[in-house]
């Protein structure tokens, strides 16, 4: 049997890189950056698969035993999205929460790094919420619970302006960042049946649905 040297913490911090959370369990795909756990997110991660970790000895990552993960400025880095999101599905405990920062799809920061492969919007987060079926996913899901926006410099001055708050996200560097929250839950017996239904082509609702 696989033990541990330390109770791992309830926190996971994925894509650690320079942000080092001491009372997190630290995770990046790099060695450089000296993470508790090394691990690449474009796969996925068995229930108890074993990792030699920097200050908890040789653990066994479980699902459903995390209560938050902390992903800040992450996501845009991945390329198989869909299979880390359903990693963070799987490593959280019910109820637990992922909390998310991205750049914006119009902000500067979404697309002057070279090695962002996406940007974010309102919208970048339905298929791990309302559109879960099509992931396939049967037994959980998210629920969006928190979505705020990081003015830029520009932003800020539009505001100071008068121009609306809710006009902000159309206008072109505006906003620098996404804050998301997303839930872990059960799927209910009918968003169940209904995601069987849809997955053998039943029809797809419309984009606000679910």
């Amino acid at each position: 049997m696989i033990k541990t040297s330390a109770p791992l913490p309830k926190v996971l911090n994925m894509g650690s890189g320079k942000n080092f959370l001491p009372n997190a369990l630290n995770c990046d795909i790099s060695p450089a950056w000296n993470p508790d756990l090394i691990h690449d997110f474009n796969l996925p991660i068995p229930d108890g698969a074993a990792f030699e970790t920097r200050r908890f000895g040789t653990v066994q990552v479980r699902h459903n035993s995390f209560a938050c993960i902390i992903a800040k400025d992450v996501l845009e880095h991945i390329r198989e999205l869909a299979t880390a999101m359903r990693t963070c599905l799987d490593l959280l405990a019910p109820g637990g929460e992922m909390h998310i920062v991205v750049p914006y799809d119009l902000s500067y920061g979404a697309w002057q790094d070279p090695t962002h492969i996406r940007a974010f919007n309102e919208r970048s987060w339905w298929y791990y919420t309302k559109w879960h079926w099509y992931l396939g996913w049967t037994e959980a899901r998210f629920d969006l619970t928190g979505l705020d926006f990081a003015l830029s410099d520009h932003g800020h001055g539009l505001v100071a302006k008068g121009v609306a708050q809710e006009l902000l996200p159309t206008i072109p560097r505006a906003i620098d960042e996404m804050q998301v929250v997303l839930k872990k839950r059960a799927l209910t017996p009918e968003e169940a049946q209904a995601g069987e239904r849809l997955r053998r082509g039943g029809g797809a609702p419309g984009p606000a649905a679910g």
